[in-house]
């Protein structure tokens, strides 16, 4: 039995390289640190964009001109490559991983929130590793999560997580623009805190992921409401996530308090 269970959030911007490719050391870096955990008992969720970005590597530049027909194309291409690639370094890992594809249905009060408890529950009681990625295929605007760090923050609060882990490209909250010389890493932020002045998203390309720091702020805020520490983290740099669960200080923390007991 597991003594804790987090989530973890991996953006399309972490796995990715500036030509839009998937670089699969970054894959094999996460799993490995998620195999880490588990040996000291603690499972993994693991939410993980990436599924557009795939099926448009295989498919190219699509005809398709309306957008939301374009992603379900790209993402049902996509979605099985994902799970491929993950289900090998698994494998390599000894472990073994399940697709869980939740539309927000799901998480309203029913029978298909208790279906999707009871799911993530039997799997985890397993051993194994449920990814969790917006059913793109299927879902149409009504039913859609604004992005992923919606569906990772949703997920934690309904399976209780002890914390919650969003993976990014730069290394959290900044007073500024992440690379301007007077900007600083915000350490901690409370589940009120407004920070809107400091929030710049940017335009993003088709299967670039849709969630900004914006975003990530506000389901990070929303998780923490709900007694769930969340950290907004560089996903590219090694040992990320082991850092975090060792206590560093690393990235942004967004919880009620400054420091766990």
């Amino acid at each position: 039995m597991h003594k804790q269970l987090i989530v973890i959030k991996v953006g399309t911007n972490v796995m990715t390289n500036k030509d839009n490719r998937i670089v699969r050391p970054v894959l094999r870096r996460l799993v490995e640190q998620i195999a880490e955990l588990y040996e000291r008992g603690i499972i993994t969720i693991l939410v993980s964009s990436g599924s557009v970005i795939a099926g448009k590597e295989v498919l190219g530049n699509s005809s398709i001109e309306n957008d939301t027909q374009r992603r379900q194309v790209y993402s049902a291409i996509g979605q099985p490559r994902m799970m491929r690639l993950y289900y090998n370094i698994f494998h390599d890992y000894g472990m073994k991983c399940a697709q869980v594809l939740p539309t927000k249905r799901d998480f309203s009060p029913g029978v298909h929130r208790q279906n999707m408890i009871k799911c993530c529950e039997g799997l985890l009681a397993e051993g194994v590793i449920p990814i969790a990625n917006e059913d793109d295929a299927v879902s149409v605007t009504m039913s859609m999560f604004s992005d992923n760090d919606e569906l990772a923050s949703l997920i934690a609060q309904l399976m209780n997580a002890d914390k919650l882990i969003i993976l990014t490209d730069i290394d959290g909250l900044y007073t500024g623009h992440p690379n301007a010389e007077d900007s600083d890493l915000i350490p901690h932020v409370g589940p009120e805190d407004n920070f809107e002045a400091y929030i710049k998203d940017s335009n993003k390309a088709a299967g670039e992921g849709r969630g900004g720091m914006g975003s990530k702020l506000d389901y990070a805020q929303q998780a923490a409401a709900n007694s769930i520490p969340t950290y907004i983290a560089n996903g590219k740099k090694d040992r990320t996530i082991i850092d975090i669960i060792d206590g560093k200080n690393v990235g942004t923390r967004v919880a009620l308090e400054k420091q766990e007991a």
